[in-house]
């Protein structure tokens, strides 16, 4: 791989990698867009999409550094995601329409993690018609804001370590660590199902992709700030 700055020192030769902590409420091509605008890279493009309601680490390839995007997204990412049981979404997150409700019975701490165990290793999971998935060209979510929903292929992904950090029914708080392609909101969705109430998932936030953690990543207002100060762009 050659050598590129994965600071907020963008070479304007080279180009370079910029972690970005990803607010609450954005898409990635909006963060992409901005950064686009700010640097005056034409070439702007992230490591891993995540979703408005996602928060944390978004990695941004300027310049020549764009070439590693598909490098870059072969590693594996860390996050923390809260699910709800007893309520599935047509989304499988808490943006969907209710499909239904289910009375969650009073788990024990033990049976959650024996579940989330069922959930590790390489599992086949059947991706949210409400994703970036592409059919016949078209992505799927748009088909789904039609009303057209058509059968998914399940995909072969890797679950690393599924750790539970809390149970308090309804919600339980997990930490998974993952291969690219895994949808932590169909995970959400297959754990309710397994457990015969149905969930989705209420908050996700990632916390690392490869070497990039969240504590190192910048926020958006940071590098717009250093960006008009010219203190992120090298010459």
């Amino acid at each position: 791989m050659e050598k590129f700055y994965s600071t907020f020192a963008i070479d304007r030769e080279n180009g370079g990698i910029i972690s970005i902590n990803k607010p609450l409420g954005m898409t990635s091509f909006h963060v992409v867009h901005l950064v686009r605008k700010w640097t005056n890279f034409e070439k702007v493009g992230h490591a891993g999409t995540l979703d408005p309601m996602a928060t944390g680490v978004l990695l941004l390839c300027l310049g020549r550094a764009t070439k590693q995007v598909s490098k870059l997204m072969e590693w594996e990412k860390t996050y923390i995601g809260t699910i709800k049981l007893g309520t599935s979404t047509e989304t499988d997150d808490s943006e969907g329409e209710v499909l239904f409700r289910h009375k969650v019975d009073d788990f024990s701490t033990e049976m959650i993690i024996e579940t989330l165990e069922k959930f590790c290793g390489r599992i086949h999971q059947t991706p949210p018609m409400y994703s970036a998935i592409k059919k016949d060209g078209k992505r799927l979510y748009k088909l789904a804001r039609k009303g057209i929903h058509i059968q998914r292929e399940p995909r072969e992904v890797h679950v690393h370590r599924i750790d539970l950090l809390e149970w308090n029914n309804p919600k339980l708080t997990i930490q998974i660590t993952c291969s690219k392609g895994t949808y932590v909101r169909a995970l959400a969705r297959d754990i309710g199902n397994h457990l015969g109430t149905g969930a989705f998932l209420s908050s996700l936030k990632r916390i690392r992709i490869g070497p990039h953690k969240l504590e190192e990543a910048c926020s958006l207002e940071a590098i717009e700030s250093m960006c008009h100060a010219d203190e992120c762009i090298s010459v």
